[in-house]
């Protein structure tokens, strides 16, 4: 018999008890659910007191170490990160604060704003005992980094005074004395000439007298160098000598390129046994280490006799009447080789010199009518007032006439 697959009835199962039909099964039988197999038992390997208590610790691992990468993170997000300060600040850190009055301060200072960051930072780096006191200048917005690594190293302000040329050692005390910056007292005021005039750089806190010290090291190294280093032929016989003619030549003039040529003049005037005739040895017998008369020289000034006073002493005067910088110091040992015995301000800042008394004299002359000219120019050109009667003082010694007319000849010593 033929047909189409179609026409072929399916198979029915074949039976799962052996090729034997399954049996009907009652309706209460078939409404009862299942039965389900009972849960495999674990080994007893397992459920060991050590297996279950290093499962929970090394779980309780993996939480800690999730934790410690987290605040790492964040942490060092905010170890780095820039800090609130809006412009750069100077904080004076004072000595023998603790991590945590550091922190403190700088978070009153505005410098930080999380100060727990720093402790951790200052722990972490282990850096307790290197945070410096001192006085610091913090950029605008320095991290907590940069800012414990400002304190590590130290960088701490650097001020600075400046001491000129030729001023007395009282003078250099005032200044000193007025710095806030400096702390303590001045014992003494050093000798005159001991100090060298420099920029001193030096950080809050240090003491005057530490300054003073400085300058005296400083000058001490300064004069014996120079010393032997001088022309041999020099008419000077010791260090203190040298000082003391270029205290003269520092107060004489302050262009660098007179200093050799009016030392020269000094020079060749002791060597000649002329009196020096120099002003400020006049200006210096009279009022010490005050520095100035507040008036012209007056002619009485002139002839009175002091220590001091070159117009009235032969040769050199006592002791320096200044302290004289490293240009003036070597200027005296090494003078200008010249004939010159005088000069005179030329008028225009500067001196004009001369080998010859009669020569000077024309230049004095010159300089008089320069003097007299700027006088009338100043001179209103309306009446006067009335002049109101007033004791009549010597003429005044022009401080720029170098040296007076009876310098002319050798004075015996």
């Amino acid at each position: 018999m033929t047909g189409s697959p179609s026409d072929v009835p399916p198979r029915s199962p074949a039976p799962q008890n052996g090729g034997q039909p399954p049996l009907p099964r009652s309706p209460r039988v078939a409404l009862q659910p299942e039965p389900v197999p009972p849960p495999l038992r674990r080994s007893k390997r397992a459920r060991h007191p050590l297996v279950v208590v290093g499962s929970a610790f090394f779980t309780f691992l993996i939480v800690v170490a999730v934790a410690i990468g987290t605040t790492l993170y964040v942490g060092r997000h905010r170890f780095e990160a820039p800090g609130p300060l809006a412009q750069d600040k100077i904080v004076n850190i004072p000595k023998g604060l603790g991590t945590r009055d550091i922190s403190d301060l700088l978070v009153r200072e505005g410098v930080i704003d999380q100060p727990y960051v720093f402790v951790g930072g200052v722990v972490v780096l282990k850096a307790r005992g290197d945070l410096k006191h001192g006085e610091y200048k913090f950029p605008a917005h320095s991290s907590v980094a940069e800012v414990i690594g400002t304190l590590i190293d130290g960088k701490v302000v650097q001020h600075a005074v400046t001491v000129a040329e030729g001023l007395t050692s009282e003078q250099i005390v005032d200044r000193l004395q007025e710095n806030t910056v400096l702390t303590g007292p001045i014992k003494e005021i050093p000798a005159e000439g001991s100090l060298m005039p420099e920029t001193y750089k030096f950080t809050r806190g240090t003491t005057r007298e530490q300054v003073i010290q400085r300058m005296q090291q400083a000058d001490k190294r300064a004069v014996q160098e120079i010393w032997e280093h001088r022309d041999p032929e020099l008419p000077l016989k010791s260090p203190v000598e040298l000082v003391t003619l270029a205290s003269i030549v520092e107060k004489e003039t302050g262009r660098p390129d007179e200093r050799s040529r009016v030392a020269a003049v000094f020079v060749n005037r002791l060597r000649r046994h002329m009196r020096l005739q120099s002003d400020p040895t006049i200006i210096y017998g009279l009022v010490g280490g005050k520095g100035s008369l507040g008036h012209p020289i007056l002619k009485s000034e002139k002839d009175q006799p002091t220590p001091y006073n070159t117009y009235v002493i032969d040769g050199l005067p006592p002791g320096p009447i200044a302290n004289p910088g490293r240009a003036s110091l070597e200027a005296v040992a090494q003078p200008a080789r010249t004939k010159d015995l005088y000069f005179v301000a030329d008028g225009t800042g500067g001196h004009v010199f001369a080998e010859t008394y009669e020569l000077h004299q024309k230049n004095v002359a010159k300089l008089r009518a320069l003097e007299q000219n700027a006088a009338t120019a100043a001179t209103p050109a309306v009446d006067p007032p009335a002049a109101h009667p007033a004791a009549v003082l010597e003429p005044p010694t022009a401080p720029a006439h170098k040296p007076a007319p009876r310098a002319k000849h050798p004075v015996r010593h």
